[in-house]
């Protein structure tokens, strides 16, 4: 299966070298450029890409904004950040966007394909630190938020205490250690998780699960 894409920089040196270099690999094809969010958007939208590699800082419409619109849009084509930023602010702002993972330009090369086709398979790229700094972030909250009842009486407990394990950075099989069951079957409790609250993947769950206070930072859950 080839994976399309799309590269969203605003600067023409960086877009060229990464469409050289994806290129090279026999299941990635570049399917189209652009250099700012709106051009982004409409490109994406005529393309029909697989991934977006969005760039943050772009002129007349940054990248959180432009992911936040395609995500909206209900399109298919997923989101990995590639930034040279490691702030906050674009960390959380992305996220919440709908970004599926967020990496940085200084990435290794095995890193970046490794990143889009860890996207593009419908999980999250969300490196322990990220996930660290989420909990911080939701840490420093001084109201405690309320659990959505309603979505969350639709899951059984295993798929609750799933979700809980997603929200603290767990992979799979450290999943499955954990509960002594089956990759299979974590993969399907989470599927069955990101259905029923209509989540995309799992930066969404752990994004969904520190905002309505379904875990608690420091906390078991």
């Amino acid at each position: 299966m080839t994976i399309r894409l799309l590269i969203a920089d605003d600067q023409e040196l960086i877009r060229t070298g990464l469409r050289l270099f994806l290129q090279t690999q026999p299941d990635l094809q570049v399917v189209g450029e652009a250099a700012d969010g709106r051009e982004a958007l409409a490109q994406a939208a005529a393309l029909r890409p697989d991934v977006v590699l969005m760039d943050i800082r772009m002129p007349r419409m940054d990248g959180v904004e432009a992911t936040s619109r395609l995500t909206a849009s209900g399109a298919s084509s997923r989101v990995l950040i590639l930034t040279t930023y490691d702030l906050d602010e674009y960390v959380f702002g992305a996220l919440r966007a709908g970004a599926s993972g967020f990496l940085l330009k200084d990435a290794s090369r095995d890193r970046l394909l490794e990143a889009i086709r860890v996207v593009h398979a419908g999980e999250a790229l969300l490196s322990p630190s990220v996930t660290r700094r989420l909990i911080q972030d939701y840490a420093t909250r001084t109201e405690p938020l309320r659990p959505p009842t309603r979505l969350l009486a639709a899951l059984t407990p295993r798929e609750r205490e799933t979700l809980l394990l997603v929200a603290r950075g767990l992979s799979n099989p450290e999943i499955a250690a954990h509960l002594v069951v089956t990759e299979a079957t974590v993969k399907s409790h989470i599927g069955s998780v990101f259905a029923k609250l209509q989540l995309r993947d799992r930066a969404q769950a752990v994004v969904f699960a520190y905002e309505n206070g379904v875990v608690h930072p420091g906390g078991p859950g």
